[in-house]
């Protein structure tokens, strides 16, 4: 419940919402990706308000995974609520993606992200 509220408080104006429901917005979609997608192949990071490990295939345990994305928060934000496509948030550097399993157009935008 707090996760919703705080991404629609986000979406209403993501310029202006506050660094609590920003932090609390990503660290809910981070965890709703790791529902629709889960497994330990890639390694999803949006510092500095969280990470999580998520799609099926090989199993990371230490250094450094095969497989990162890496954004800010505000790209992740706009990416898993449709607002900014996977393909142009890559093309402007505003994702960083390594890895044959990092590309997360599959799940992107996300069901649970999505304006009602």
């Amino acid at each position: 419940m707090l996760g919703r509220a705080a991404l629609a408080a986000w979406r209403a104006d993501p310029r202006a919402a506050d660094v609590t429901d920003r932090r609390t917005a990503v660290r809910f979609t981070l965890e709703e990706l790791a529902d629709v997608a889960p497994g330990n192949a890639v390694e999803v990071r949006v510092p500095p308000d969280g990470a999580v490990q998520a799609v099926q295939g090989p199993r990371h345990t230490r250094g450094t995974p095969p497989n990162v994305v890496e954004t800010d928060p505000q790209t992740w934000l706009a990416l898993v609520t449709g607002a900014l496509a996977w393909a142009d948030a890559v093309a402007d550097g505003r994702v960083r993606a390594s890895g044959e399993r990092a590309d997360l157009t599959a799940w992107l935008p996300l069901q649970a992200a999505r304006q009602r």
